[in-house]
């Protein structure tokens, strides 16, 4: 990746903020939750960014890109290489930490998340071309790197679940009646699913297995490839040199405050969307929705770290129901996908019916622990 040429003549000065597509990517346990910050007066809190600055002492005034901005780039960037320097050591033929590996990659993707989510709240700061390429590469990055570790969690979970399931103690029938399929006893729901679903915990984990096996080499090759040392080169320079737009170098409050108020405002707005409690379960076209308002979370907590130096904990039992949500989902998904695989015994077919609509309660219920440790209930849609 080219680094833009440094004339300040030559760069735009302005531009509205892009979508948050490009910050579409996998989120990890270690990285739950997102930050609040609104100046005071109307709003949820009253207690945002400017409030906050101003109460700790640190005068609105002292939140100027060079003095704010720049440093926490600097310092994501020094992680970024830092971590990319761990994964490098711990991946060497001779290495087997495995473990250690697979922390540095966990690493690698926070900071690469953080720089690129704060190069599309702050765009209007930075130099915007420049901003705008580097983030769409980290949001690349950071895709391919979290399908390996997102493949993994899910068969664990699936598995877990069919084990659950089958077991003694909890009776089978519980996903089939929610999902509208006739009664049974107890007793037979357990027999019929005890049949299939070692076949379908087997037929999960060759799927899944599968699909990490070839994410992985995915991951070695994108990390051996010209375009990830470009992008590494270009995070090598960010850690020195922050292009700042002209003319925000030596700008005070609103140069960040108003970039981090439209955060929250997407964020609250989104939230206020969500369907209410009592819509028809099932209905798997809202989930995007849910997901949205999770990678807006995300983006204010982002936006928070940069203003106030930390994420708000206020928000992290919500933040860790949009996880939560997001896994289940994607879980509902992969037996579902199972399901239609050609020529499965009807056991099979019906344990990963049941599995289904098993992750799909698990959606109903992360909606559920979210609208409860949701801080600003008003914000929610009521009936």
């Amino acid at each position: 990746m080219r680094r833009p040429d440094q004339q300040t003549t030559t760069r735009p000065t302005t531009g509205p903020a892009p979508g948050t597509g490009a910050d579409a990517t996998a989120d990890t346990a270690q990285d739950r939750a997102g930050g609040h910050g609104r100046p005071a007066g109307p709003g949820p809190s009253g207690t945002g960014p400017a409030a906050a600055r101003t109460a700790e002492g640190h005068p609105a005034g002292d939140l100027t890109t060079e003095a704010v901005l720049a440093p926490y780039l600097r310092g994501q960037a020094a992680e970024f290489l830092r971590s990319l320097r761990l994964h490098h050591e711990h991946s060497a033929p001779a290495d087997s930490g495995g473990h250690d590996a697979a922390a540095a990659t966990r690493a690698l993707r926070r900071s690469a998340r953080r720089i690129s989510g704060s190069l599309h709240t702050f765009r209007a700061a930075l130099d915007p071309l420049w901003a705008d390429q580097l983030r769409a590469e980290l949001a690349w990055l950071s895709g391919i790197l979290a399908r390996e570790h997102a493949y993994a969690n899910r068969l664990t979970r699936l598995v877990e679940a069919l084990h659950q399931l089958s077991g003694p103690a909890l009776p089978a029938a519980r996903g089939a009646r929610a999902a509208g399929e006739s009664a049974t006893s107890d007793a037979q729901g357990r027999a019929a699913l005890g049949v299939g679903a070692a076949r379908a915990g087997a037929l999960l984990e060759r799927r899944l297995t599968l699909a990490r096996t070839r994410s992985h080499s995915a991951a070695l090759q994108a990390l051996g490839s010209s375009r990830f040392h470009a992008v590494a080169d270009a995070v090598a320079l960010l850690a020195s040199d922050v292009p700042l737009a002209p003319g925000t170098a030596g700008r005070t409050a609103e140069a960040l405050l108003e970039p981090a108020e439209r955060a929250e405002q997407r964020l609250l707005t989104a939230v206020a969307a969500l369907p209410p409690d009592d819509t028809e379960p099932y209905n798997e076209a809202q989930d995007a929705a849910w997901h949205q308002a999770r990678l807006l979370l995300r983006l204010h907590r982002y936006a928070h770290e940069v203003v106030l130096g930390g994420a708000d904990p206020a928000l992290t039992g919500a933040g860790h129901a949009l996880d939560l949500h997001r896994d289940a989902v994607e879980a509902a998904g992969a037996a579902a996908a199972a399901a239609r695989t050609p020529r499965i015994a009807p056991a099979t077919a019906y344990a990963l019916g049941v599995l289904h609509a098993d992750q799909r309660h698990e959606v109903e219920a992360a909606r559920t622990v979210f609208r409860e440790t949701w801080p600003y209930a008003a914000a929610l849609s009521t009936p």
